[in-house]
């Protein structure tokens, strides 16, 4: 019978671990900023991810993390908007941005395309390899 114990990444306490990945304390604490954030956007809709974070002292990482999550709704708040993870341009949806996501989809499309290349070269060169030792061995 073994527990799975881990470090907590947030405090660093060693928790016991179950369904979170963070140890009691600091799921309360995450509670605690989340229902922050929650009250604040319900008194005031028109606010940025910025102004939340200055008035509820919570990280701009942390409610993004909660949006991501759905837990709290941008639907109704048309200022909220969240950094691309990769350009870091303002996005309302998903992780990256439009434009990043289908460069992304073209460099993987071309990562493909190139490795399918590869492997008709390396069967041509085995095949005409192949033909020449062919040859040889009719000569002798």
């Amino acid at each position: 019978m073994s527990m799975n114990v881990a470090n907590c990444p947030r405090c660093g306490k060693i928790f016991v671990k179950g369904f979170n990945d963070v140890c009691p304390n600091c799921v309360k604490d995450l509670e605690q900023q989340y229902e922050k954030c929650v009250k604040y956007l319900r008194e005031h809709k028109g606010t940025t991810i910025n102004d939340l974070s200055e008035a509820t002292e919570v990280s701009i990482k942390q409610i993004t993390k909660f949006i991501r999550e759905g837990r709290i709704s941008i639907l109704h708040a048309p200022n909220m908007s969240y950094s691309c993870e990769v350009c870091g341009i303002s996005i309302r949806e998903n992780t990256i941005c439009e434009p990043c996501r289908m460069k992304l989809v073209k460099d993987v499309r071309n990562h493909t395309e190139d490795e399918r290349r590869s492997e008709e070269r390396k069967k041509h060169e085995n095949q005409v390899t192949y033909n020449i030792q062919d040859r040889l061995k009719e000569k002798r």
